[in-house]
C-alpha cells in the first residue's frame, strides 16, 4: 500500500517558497507517528526544506541531480526507483512536494491528509482530489487552540 501524506490549505495550497506556510503541532506530531518506522519518499527540495533526513525513517530522495548526495539517505532518479526501494516496507509514505503529488496520485492506494481550514499566499499546490476515485474513510475535526492557530482536519481516503 502506497499512502500519499500531506497538509493542505485552503485552495490545495501545499507551500511557498520551498517553505510550509503554517505551524500546526498537532499535524507535525500526527505524521511523525504514523510515518515513524516506515520508508518515506520525498523529491529533493522537500529534503532540503527539512534540512536532514526525519529520524526513525528510512528516507529516499528522488532527484534528477546524479551528483546529489545526503548522508543517512538513499538516492534514486525516478518514482519508480523509490517506490523500488521501498518494497520491503508493506505502507511506505509519500511525503511530497507538489511534483512527486502528481506524480504518485495516480498510483496510491490512500491519501492521509491534514487540511488547514485557511487560505495562505502560495506557489506550490496538491493535486485535485477526484471523488470518482477516492472514498473518504475517516474524518477527525478540531477547532483552533493555544497550540494550533488553525482550524483542521484529519482526513483519510482510499482507492475505490
Amino acid at each position: 500500500m502506497i499512502t500519499i501524506i500531506a497538509a493542505i490549505a485552503k485552495k490545495n495550497a501545499l507551500g511557498n517558497n520551498n517553505q510550509l506556510i503554517w505551524h500546526l503541532p498537532a499535524d507535525l506530531k500526527r505524521f511523525k507517528k504514523v510515518t515513524a518506522n516506515h520508508h518515506v519518499i520525498m523529491g529533493r527540495k522537500t529534503f532540503e526544506s527539512l534540512g536532514k533526513p526525519l529520524p526513525n525513517r528510512t528516507n529516499i530522495i528522488i532527484t534528477r541531480n546524479g551528483n546529489f548526495k545526503a548522508e543517512g539517505c538513499i538516492i534514486v532518479n525516478s518514482l519508480q526507483q523509490a517506490i523500488e526501494a521501498s518494497k520491503e516496507d508493506e505502507n511506505p509514505y509519500i511525503l511530497g512536494g507538489a511534483e512527486i503529488y502528481n506524480q504518485t496520485i495516480e498510483i496510491a492506494d490512500k491519501l492521509d491528509l491534514t487540511f488547514v481550514h485557511h487560505q495562505f499566499e502560495a506557489d506550490a499546490f496538491f493535486p485535485e482530489i477526484n471523488a470518482l476515485i477516492w472514498k473518504e474513510i475517516f474524518r477527525e475535526d478540531f477547532k483552533a487552540d493555544e497550540k494550533n492557530k488553525y482550524d483542521y482536519s484529519f482526513v483519510t481516503y482510499i482507492r475505490k
